[in-house]
């Protein structure tokens, strides 16, 4: 059965990450952490959806990190959703990029919410490395505009997050 959180859950569970970005940080200084996250609307964060996407983003993480050496990799499979992080040899920048080239062109990309987090502890931006925002799922506005207006329903959303990971699992086979 799939529970939903409250918002002091999800509140929490962002705390609790930070902390652990934090503890990250101060253990691997010359490193870059990045961390991944589950695009997932609505009070649900972990279902069959959420894990495939999870699974599906981790490998990949690995599979793109994989030749600039990952000193640390840590999963989290929680109720507020599926989240790794990933301590790699690659600068921020070029980890940045890589990280915005695999959510533009992995299958699931879209659902994927991958951080590259910067010495100080903040997440670096998509403009920072000269890559526009996030697009939409559904339309060609900035993801940002979408949310703040609630353009569609979370009914539209799951619809095309289902059609997504369905497309995916029947490659996978």
């Amino acid at each position: 059965m799939f529970m939903e959180i409250t918002l002091e859950q999800l509140l929490a569970s962002r705390d609790e990450r930070h902390s652990r970005q934090m503890q990250l940080l101060r253990e691997y200084p010359e490193k870059t952490l990045v961390c991944l996250t589950v695009i997932m609307p609505g009070k649900v964060k972990r279902n069959s959806l959420s894990l495939t996407v999870g699974e599906a983003a981790a490998s990949a993480l690995n599979d793109v990190f994989a030749d600039s050496g990952i000193c640390h990799t840590e999963v989290h499979d929680l109720p507020t959703g599926y989240e790794a992080m990933f301590v790699v040899g690659t600068d921020a920048a070029t980890s940045k990029m890589m990280t915005c080239r695999l959510e533009e062109e992995h299958t699931l990309g879209r659902l994927f919410d991958v951080d590259v987090i910067n010495a100080d502890g903040t997440p670096m931006s998509r403009t920072d490395v000269g890559m526009p925002p996030r697009r939409c799922l559904l339309c060609e506005h900035e993801a940002r505009y979408c949310m703040r207006n609630k353009t569609h329903t979370q009914e539209e959303l799951m619809a095309e997050i289902e059609h997504l990971v369905n497309s995916y699992s029947s490659i996978k086979k």
